[in-house]
């Protein structure tokens, strides 16, 4: 499989798989979400193994400052991922932290989203390697 199909293909399979977390969660299928969790991060994995992998095919400094920005969100939103890790364990222990887990997903959640903008627009804007 190339860089391309592979990061577009996971990169939709990660997308759809954090919707169905968002679900279950706000469904309160407790063991559905967990196992959908489990997925999606290993889902984010292989598409980040993609990414980089096209990355290599392209100047991405040609990006300009997309290039550094992109890095940086990337980084935070993948350090972010603990948080709602955390928050699910707290919540497990005590239902009372479910309002906050959630809220907590959804700050992990529009990172990640906005980590696929900038890489997207990244790409689109980075020159292809000869």
């Amino acid at each position: 499989m190339t860089p391309a199909i592979g990061f577009v293909l996971f990169l939709i399979i990660t997308l759809g798989l954090l919707g169905c977390v968002v679900r279950t969660g706000q469904l309160g299928l407790r063991r559905r979400h967990i196992t959908l969790v489990v997925m999606t991060v290993i889902s984010l994995g292989i598409t980040i193994y993609y990414a980089e992998a096209l990355g290599d095919e392209f100047d991405l400094e040609a990006a300009g400052w997309l290039y550094p920005f992109h890095l940086t969100v990337a980084k935070i939103a993948t350090l972010l991922y603990l948080a709602p890790v955390v928050t699910g364990i707290a919540t497990i222990r005590n239902p009372r932290w479910r309002k906050r887990h959630g809220k907590v997903a959804w700050v992990v959640l529009g990172f990640t989203v906005l980590t696929a903008i900038t890489g997207t627009a990244m790409l689109l804007a980075a020159e292809p390697l000869p």
